[in-house]
């Protein structure tokens, strides 16, 4: 397909094609990726060189044995950054001196990735879908050389990006309509914690406090002061009072410096009646907001919001489902994936030829071990097979013909064409997928309660 004249991406056998568009925010220019990556797959490379097999054509995949414990579902996150990560792995002068300087590989690697641009194909789920153990979530196709020196970067963004994402995701479902807004950039490395507001943003956060990631990725940013603004003042009449004559009547004011019922007391006198919010971020959040609630109408701002933060999780989201709670701010636990920080997502040689002959056929490889480190040989397909009301109930993976019932309902998509992406797309359209691909499952699936996989994964 020329996809130059559609603007959509090469369909895999009747699955929808994702649109060819931008990501969102501003393109950032970043540094060569390519050392981003661990030092045996640069000498497994040289090995195959000098071998003569590193030009054998080769299938890799991404895929999980297990969810992590307890976890119902998976969210792919990261694959617009992955895409971005494979355009600029370039080796430049840099890094080649570095690895001549090193005595890392010899000179014929260090020729061969002088001129290396990666050509081959990578084929995935769409960012924001949902997958299980074993779903193929990428795969990536050309040259065993080129396609083993990904390993690594591919699946440090993955682990990291799909983990928060998972985190996000069962915040969004305990906390409803109310809007969760991510403020965890103090809480990790200061370009995780880009990352982490973009794979927040997929998994249903609304705004970030990071400005970094709104430049870069265009996501909705939010703040207005902390407790220092406060105590920098004589009084905290004096602060609100510098906050709302700078930033309007319709600004956030921290209500708990000193006491919680005064300092509402004073907001309102303040701001006025239209006060827009009040937060709160220590104490006993249940009985805080409903004490804040009734002063707020008391005093005339029954439309006054109630913001909460203070090391919120999923759990404490939920347990604060009743209460006059109108937004929710979480940091440390969402950006180290709520006790969860990898998805431990692996990346393994499944099928390869026998020669650098393009005509060879692919023959399917696979590990065999003990310790539940085994994997499955062959180039998978995948698709979700639903029941009469169109709910999930299986994820079905294969390597041979796709059934004739299951074509349509195929989860893999091209990403990547001879080493052009094809698929990127604007955030908010990943939003929406997630929450499409969330409400698609078994209504368990949203359960906080511990358990297995909400759908199992059959293989075919």
């Amino acid at each position: 397909m020329n996809t130059g004249d559609t603007g959509l991406p090469e369909k895999e056998e009747g699955r929808e094609a994702l649109p060819k568009k931008g990501d969102g925010g501003r393109r950032v220019g970043v540094p060569s990726t390519a050392l981003f990556t661990d030092h045996y797959e640069l000498t497994m490379l040289q090995a195959a060189l000098h071998a003569g097999t590193a030009d054998r054509h080769a299938v890799f995949e991404v895929f999980t044995r297990r969810l992590p414990d307890g976890r119902r579902y998976g969210v792919v996150a990261g694959t617009g950054r992955v895409l971005d990560a494979v355009e600029n792995f370039r080796f430049g002068e840099g890094e080649l001196g570095f690895l001549r300087e090193r005595g890392i590989v010899d000179e014929q690697t260090l020729d061969w990735l002088a001129g290396h641009r990666f050509s081959g194909d990578i084929w995935g789920y769409p960012e924001g879908e949902v997958y299980f153990p074993g779903s193929p979530i990428l795969r990536v196709e050309g040259s065993f050389a080129e396609c083993v020196l990904l390993e690594t970067v591919i699946l440090s963004i993955l682990n990291h990006d799909s983990a928060i994402a998972a985190a996000a995701s069962r915040m969004a479902s305990a906390a409803g309509e109310r809007p969760l807004i991510e403020m965890g950039a103090r809480r990790t490395h200061e370009l995780a914690a880009v990352a982490a507001s973009r794979a927040a943003y997929v998994g249903g956060f609304a705004t970030t406090s990071d400005l970094a990631a709104g430049f870069r990725y265009g996501i909705p940013t939010v703040g207005t002061s902390a407790h220092a603004f406060t105590l920098l003042h004589d009084s905290e009449r004096d602060a609100f009072r510098a906050q709302v004559d700078s930033l309007g009547e319709g600004t956030t004011l921290l209500v708990d410096t000193y006491d919680v019922r005064e300092a509402v007391r004073t907001a309102v006198e303040v701001a006025g009646p239209e006060l827009g919010a009040v937060r709160i971020d220590s104490g006993d959040l249940l009985l805080v907001a409903h004490r804040v609630r009734k002063e707020l109408d008391e005093l005339g701002a029954e439309h006054t919001k109630i913001v909460v933060t203070s090391d919120l999780d999923e759990y404490a989201i939920a347990s604060l489902r009743a209460a006059p709670v109108d937004a929710y701010g979480v940091g440390t636990q969402l950006v180290t994936g709520s006790g969860h920080p990898t998805c431990s997502m692996v990346y393994k040689l499944v099928a390869r030829a026998e020669s650098a002959d393009p005509a060879e056929p692919l023959v399917p490889v696979a590990k065999k071990s003990v310790g539940g480190k085994s994997s499955i040989g062959g180039r998978k397909w995948a698709a979700r097979r639903l029941d009469r009301d169109g709910v999930a109930e299986a994820e079905v993976v294969g390597t041979g013909p796709v059934p004739a019932d299951l074509v349509d309902h195929q989860l893999l998509v091209r990403l990547a064409k001879g080493g052009e992406v094809v698929a990127r797309e604007p955030l908010d359209a990943v939003r929406a997928r997630h929450v499409a691909a969330r409400d698609g499952l078994p209504l368990s699936a949203t359960q906080l309660s511990r358990g297995e996989p909400v759908i199992p994964t059959e293989y075919v």
